[in-house]
C-alpha cells in the first residue's frame, strides 16, 4: 500500500493540451480582473501591421462567457488553418521522402564509405542530420536512425551516447538555428508578417557557429571514451547491441530523389526571395516534391498516399497545437485584455535599454519551451505578442523571431516534456538522467550563445 500511495503522488508533467487547456481557462477569469484596453494600429510600408505607440486607451470590457472557453478551441482552429494544414501537408511530403528509403540509404552509404576513417563520422552524420533540421524542420522522423548509429558506434569502439548524440544533438542544433524550417521560422515569420525565410544569410551564419560548438563537444567525448572506455557516462551499464537496421546502399534512384529534394530547396528560395512566396505557395511546392519523389520511388499511388497520411500523423499534435494555442489569444482578444498585456509588457520592458528587451524576450521563450514543447505551438502562442512588442520596445521583428528560435529549440533534448527525444533515449536505452549528466554544460552553452546572437542581432539591427 506504502509503494502504490507513492507511486499514485509522483508528479508527472501534464500533456501539452492539459496546460495550454488551463491557460485557456486563466485568461477566461482574467478577462473579468484585468481592465479591458485597445491600441490604434496602422499599416506600414511593409504592409505590415504595427501598433501605434502612445494610443493605448480604455474601452468596455468584454469578459468570456463560460461556454466561449470552450467555442475558443474551434476559433483558433479556424483563425489557424492556414498554418495547421501547411505543416499537415509539408509533414505528409516529408512522409514520403522517408518512406523512399533514400534517407536510411544516404546514412548507410556514408557510414560505409568512412570504414577507416570513423571519428570522421561523427562531423558528417551530424552535418547531415543538422542540414535535415535546418531546412526540412526534421525532428522525430530522425530517430529511426538510432538504431542504426548506435549499434556501430559501439563496435567502432565509442559508446551508444555517441550513437544518440549524433542524431538528437545533430537534429536539434539544426532544428534550433535552422535557417529554412517550415515550422518554426516558417510559421514565426508568417505570424510576424515577415517575408518566408528572411534574414537567411545571418542565420546560416549562426547555425554553422551553433552546429560546430555541437560537433566539436560530441567528438571530444567520443575521444576520451575511445581512449579510456571507463571515461564513458555509460560505464559498467550495458551495451550489447545488435544491428537492428539494415545499412542499405544507395541506388541511382535514390540519388534521383535527393536531386529533387536539391531541387525542392532551390525552387523554395528563388520563389520567397523573388516572388514573395506565402505558405500556400511552399506548400503546394513541398506537395509536388513529394508525389515526384514517390514516382521515382517506384511507389504505387497507394503507398504514396499512405506514407502521406503516416508523415501527417507524425506531426497531428503539433498541428493542432498551433490551434489550441490560438485559442488562448481569442480569449485575451474577445475579452479585449490583449491589448492591456500588451502594454503592460510595454511599459515595463519599454523603461529598460532595447539589447535589454531582446534578451528579455528570448528569456520569456527559452522558459515557455520547458511547458510547450511544440515550435509550431509556441510560436503560435507567443509571436501575436511578441511582434507588436518588439515594435513598441525598439526590437526588430526579425530580431523577436530569432528570440522566438532559440528559445524554442535549446531546451528540446534536456527536457522530458520533449516526447520524441524522451524515445531517442529509450531506443539507445539510456538513461535520462545520465545524458542530463553528459549535456549539461553543452545546453548552458548553449544558452550563452542563444543570448549573444540574439544581441548581436538587435545591435546589428537584424531585419
Amino acid at each position: 500500500m506504502g509503494n502504490k500511495e507513492k507511486v499514485r503522488g509522483k508528479f508527472h508533467v501534464p500533456h501539452v493540451y492539459v496546460i495550454l487547456f488551463a491557460i485557456i481557462i486563466v485568461a477566461a477569469i482574467a478577462t473579468y480582473i484585468v481592465p479591458a484596453g485597445q491600441y490604434e494600429t496602422t499599416v506600414d510600408e511593409n504592409n505590415r501591421t504595427i501598433v501605434v505607440d502612445g494610443t493605448y486607451h480604455s474601452v468596455e470590457s468584454t469578459p468570456t462567457s463560460f461556454l466561449g472557453i470552450f467555442q475558443s478551441i474551434h476559433k483558433g482552429m479556424l483563425n489557424s488553418a492556414g498554418i495547421i494544414f501547411y505543416i499537415f501537408i509539408v509533414g505528409g511530403s516529408f512522409g514520403i521522402l522517408h518512406a523512399t528509403g533514400a534517407i536510411s540509404a544516404a546514412v548507410g552509404t556514408i557510414s560505409k564509405k568512412m570504414s577507416g576513417r570513423e571519428h570522421w563520422l561523427i562531423p558528417i552524420l551530424m552535418t547531415f542530420f543538422a542540414l535535415s533540421g535546418a531546412m526540412l524542420g526534421l525532428a522525430e522522423e530522425t530517430i529511426p536512425y538510432i538504431t542504426i548509429l548506435v549499434p556501430l558506434m559501439v563496435l567502432i569502439g565509442y559508446d551508444s551516447l555517441v550513437g544518440a548524440a549524433i542524431v538528437l544533438l545533430g537534429t536539434s542544433a539544426g532544428f534550433t538555428a535552422a535557417f529554412m524550417n517550415p515550422f518554426t521560422v516558417g510559421v514565426a515569420q508568417g505570424i510576424a508578417e515577415l517575408p518566408i525565410f528572411s534574414g537567411l544569410g545571418f542565420r546560416i551564419v549562426l547555425w554553422v557557429i551553433f552546429l560546430s560548438v555541437s560537433i566539436w563537444y560530441v567528438m571530444r567525448y567520443a575521444k576520451k571514451v575511445k581512449a579510456d572506455p571507463t571515461k564513458s557516462v555509460l560505464y559498467g551499464t550495458v551495451q550489447d547491441f545488435e544491428q537492428t537496421a539494415k545499412m542499405e546502399e544507395m541506388t541511382t534512384r535514390h540519388k534521383i530523389i535527393f536531386l529533387i529534394l536539391l531541387a525542392t530547396l532551390v525552387g523554395l528560395a528563388i520563389g520567397v526571395i523573388k516572388y514573395g512566396w506565402y505558405l500556400t505557395e511552399i506548400a503546394g511546392l513541398f506537395l509536388l516534391m513529394g508525389i515526384v519523389m514517390g514516382l521515382v520511388g517506384k511507389m504505387k499511388f497507394d503507398t504514396i498516399a499512405e506514407s502521406f497520411i503516416e508523415g501527417c500523423r507524425v506531426l497531428v499534435m503539433g498541428a493542432l497545437v498551433v490551434g489550441v494555442a490560438n485559442a488562448i489569444l481569442v480569449v485575451l482578444q474577445d475579452g479585449a485584455i490583449m491589448d492591456t498585456i500588451l502594454y503592460g509588457f510595454a511599459s515595463t520592458i519599454g523603461e529598460l535599454p532595447s539589447v535589454l528587451a531582446a534578451f528579455g524576450m528570448y528569456v520569456v521563450q527559452c522558459l515557455l519551451n520547458y511547458i510547450i514543447p511544440s515550435g509550431s505551438g509556441q510560436a503560435a502562442l507567443t509571436m501575436p505578442i511578441m511582434a507588436p512588442l518588439s515594435d513598441l520596445v525598439g526590437v526588430s521583428r526579425q530580431t523577436a523571431v530569432l528570440a522566438f528560435q532559440f528559445g524554442d529549440g535549446i531546451s528540446n533534448i534536456f527536457t522530458p516534456t520533449s516526447g520524441y527525444f524522451m524515445a531517442g533515449l529509450a531506443l539507445a536505452r539510456i538513461p535520462w538522467s545520465k545524458w542530463v549528466k553528459w549535456i549539461f554544460p553543452l545546453i548552458i552553452i548553449h544558452y550563452v550563445l542563444g543570448a549573444i546572437f540574439v544581441t548581436v542581432a538587435h545591435v546589428i539591427g537584424f531585419s
